[in-house]
């Protein structure tokens, strides 16, 4: 006989069963991280971080996964965006004039520090609601591991100088190239495909995160911001005054003192004094300055415990966010302000630096926590043994801080680009970089440089051959077939056309060596023909005479050569060659309409 109340008795039961099972909150799942049900000692690998990437979104609608591109052995390159309104469209972020801050991690994949903290905290916001005001304002671009291939290198044994996690990547990617030495000449597939998600999303700040090396002192992490001058002025001033001063007092706060990338005078050796330098655009900081936008250096103190790494990352990137949604509105007004500078025709025309030095008779002093050490001579090397100990000492240390031009030029309207350098110009597009390109031949007055004194490096970095030179500047009318690109200065990033086209910037494709083949010699002559030449073209140049035998008394070598002192009348004569040493990219100075 049916029953109706022991029916509606089984009913509620199960009904109830049923609702706690479906509503048991998802953040009641286990939410650590790989590094921290590891007791803080070891990090995930690319598998299981690629995997803690896709659970975040699958999870959260504030997460979306992303591939960005292939490595150079073809693996997947993940990014995350996380958005508290579920819109991960540059275009319509920028519309909500949300700032865009962009974290990367394991450019070099021994050092993953940035990517555990980066998980801890995207963790935090989205599961466990957790600083969730830090994205009201703000859209964040994580790159967990940009460097797959060094991450896929996983082992123990790969940072001798580092105190953890217990396996780690490898520095470089598989093709032995340092990723964070490619940003302006953007060889490698990895920077290629970082380079597209930067011009796509313009981020208003960028922080990426490493380990570093050197000597030990107290602090556990040490920090890069572009403040010697190769910034835009307003943006310097206020990475200077407002987001330097803020989490160096804050950082002190929380019981993490932390200081500015360290770089002694002697290697080593604190009491030699600290240097400060200006990060040319090959390194992550450099470029993003050049393109008008901060960026902070994050440098873990290698020997300290994993932990303590890992809680400083973390701790600094929270820190950052906070700065950055207080000074949202501001940031945001100075990269476009910034842009709206780099494109006016006053920048032009002044004079611009495009490479640094240190100014050696500026000094002052600054207290350091370093810890006592003692340096003896090693019986087994002769060289200098630098013994750390254990207890803390605060040194007060001369600082070289003042980075002043080395080399500054006046910026032409455009600079044009014979059609054949299709290497060069192919790189234009990937910094998107604007161009016109000649619909038909043209002669055109340029600047052109000459090319002095140059030689080269001894070994390969980086699988290059770098080239080092002075440049004197000419002017000659150049004949420009159909297919030559115009590259016009009226563009936001006219900052970085200058450093990788102005070849005496630092980190210039010149500097690369992607012009060496203008410095060889394809024409000789035989002895016994310059013999003659020679000797009419000394009778008939006082000139010349007097520059050969002023040589002849400064190079002692050249005037004991036989061969070089004729082939230097050969370069003298008519038949030498006018091209060779000749940068080929012109310089036009003034206004010109091309149709």
């Amino acid at each position: 006989m049916f029953n109706y109340q022991q029916y509606m008795k089984y009913f509620t039961i199960l009904f109830c069963l049923l609702f706690i099972g479906c509503s048991t909150p998802k953040e009641k799942e286990n939410w650590e991280t790989y590094y921290e049900l590891s007791g803080f000692t070891q990090t995930p690998d690319y598998a299981e971080t690629v995997a803690f990437c896709k659970r975040l979104a699958e999870y959260s609608e504030m997460v979306h996964y992303e591939v960005i591109g292939k490595s150079a052995a073809g693996y997947d390159i993940p990014m995350l965006i996380i958005d508290k309104k579920h819109q991960f469209n540059p275009e319509t972020v920028r519309r909500r004039k949300k700032a865009v801050v962009m974290i990367q991690a394991c450019i070099h994949a021994g050092e993953p520090d940035g990517k555990d903290a980066g998980f801890l905290l995207i963790r935090d916001l989205v599961i466990h609601n957790k600083y969730a005001e830090l994205i009201d304002s703000t859209t964040i671009i994580f790159l967990p591991v940009l460097n797959p291939d060094g991450h896929l290198r996983f082992g123990e044994n790969n940072r001798i100088n580092q105190n953890g996690p217990e396996e780690m990547g490898w520095r470089t990617n598989s093709n032995n190239l340092n990723l964070n030495r490619d940003y302006l000449k953007a060889e490698t597939p990895e920077i290629q495909a970082w380079l597209k998600v930067f011009n796509n999303w313009l981020p208003d700040f960028v922080i990426d995160c490493h380990v570093t090396d050197g000597a030990d002192y107290q602090y556990q992490l040490t920090y890069g911001l572009e403040t010697n001058g190769n910034m835009e002025s307003n943006l310097t001033n206020w990475v200077t005054n407002t987001f330097e001063a803020k989490i160096v007092e804050q950082m002190n706060n929380n019981n993490m003192p932390i200081f500015p990338y360290v770089m002694f005078n002697e290697w080593h050796n604190p009491l030699s004094g600290l240097v400060t330098f200006v990060s040319p655009p090959s390194l992550s900081t450099g470029y993003v300055a050049q393109q008008n936008r901060a960026g902070l250096l994050i440098e873990t103190h290698m020997l300290k415990d994993y932990k303590t790494r890992v809680n400083a990352t973390f701790e600094l990137l929270k820190l950052s966010l906070e700065i950055i949604d207080s000074e949202r509105n501001n940031l945001i007004a100075l990269n476009r302000n910034a842009d709206d500078l780099a494109a006016n025709e006053t920048f032009r025309k002044t004079p611009f630096p495009i490479n640094f030095k240190l100014n050696e008779n500026d000094t002052a002093y600054t207290d350091f926590l370093g810890v006592r050490y003692s340096i003896t001579n090693s019986e087994l090397s002769n060289g200098a043994w630098f013994q750390y100990s254990d207890t803390a000492e605060t040194f007060s240390l001369p600082i070289f801080k003042n980075n002043i031009p080395a080399v500054s030029v006046q910026l032409p309207e455009a600079y044009i680009i014979q059609q054949e350098w299709k290497s060069v110009i192919q790189l234009l597009s990937l910094h998107n970089i604007h161009f016109k390109v000649l619909e038909k031949d043209t002669n055109i007055v340029v600047n052109l440089y000459k090319l002095t004194n140059v030689t080269f490096s001894n070994t390969p970095y980086e699988g290059k051959m770098r080239a080092f030179f002075d440049a004197e500047e000419f002017t000659d009318t150049v004949f420009y077939k159909t297919g030559s690109v115009v590259v016009p200065m009226n563009q936001r990033t006219a900052r970085i056309i200058a450093y990788l086209l102005e070849p005496q910037a630092a980190g210039s494709l010149a500097y690369w060596g992607y012009f060496n083949a203008i410095f060889e010699q394809k024409e000789y002559a035989e002895t016994y023909v310059m013999e003659n030449l020679a000797r009419e073209m000394l009778r008939n140049d006082s000139l010349l005479t007097k520059e050969f035998e002023q040589k002849k008394l400064n190079d002692k070598e050249f005037a004991n050569n036989s061969w070089e002192i004729l082939n230097w009348f050969y370069h003298k004569s008519i038949y030498g060659d006018s091209y060779r040493n000749v940068y080929p990219i012109g310089r036009i100075m003034n206004n010109i309409t091309f149709e």
